[in-house]
């Protein structure tokens, strides 16, 4: 007895699936954030404020596709895990991905306000918070994928 597997076509099990979103949401932030900041570092070397305007509009809507990957990624612990008590790595990525939202939606408060300011370039201050962003963006995206078994752990 052979059992057919799903259809690729199939939306309905992939919209209702239990934790599905998360894992196919959560990309975007993560994208969207790390070409910003490629974008702000081509703005200052080559002084361009068209790159600098790019780098914006990428964390702005890092800061904005991030709501969505925290709330799927709450949904998916109430869901799949019944909302009990987290530990270890699971904890680690809820920890590491709420830090990673704070520091987007920082980021995102910061630009703005440079950018009403008349200053739409980032600062060297600005690029070394992006940096520690990026790192714990990375961080929480391992973990994330040591949890969903595409990874396997660090050594």
């Amino acid at each position: 007895m052979t059992i057919a597997s799903p259809s690729p076509f199939d939306f309905k099990s992939a919209l209702l699936a239990r934790h599905a979103q998360h894992v196919v949401l959560i990309h975007f932030p993560i994208a969207l954030f790390i070409s910003s900041v490629a974008f702000d570092l081509l703005a200052m070397w080559k002084q361009s404020p068209t790159l600098a305007k790019a780098g914006y509009y990428n964390l702005i809507a890092a800061a904005v596709t991030a709501f969505a990957a925290v709330g799927t990624g709450l949904l998916a612990w109430q869901l799949q895990l019944e909302g009990q008590k987290l530990r270890g790595n699971l904890l680690l990525h809820l920890s590491l991905g709420g830090a990673s939202a704070i520091l987007i939606w920082t980021l995102a408060f910061w630009r703005t306000r440079q950018n009403r300011s008349g200053n739409n370039r980032p600062t060297a201050s600005y690029l070394a918070l992006a940096f520690v962003a990026v790192l714990v963006v990375a961080l929480t995206g391992h973990v994330g994928g040591i949890l969903s078994g595409v990874e396997s752990p660090l050594p």
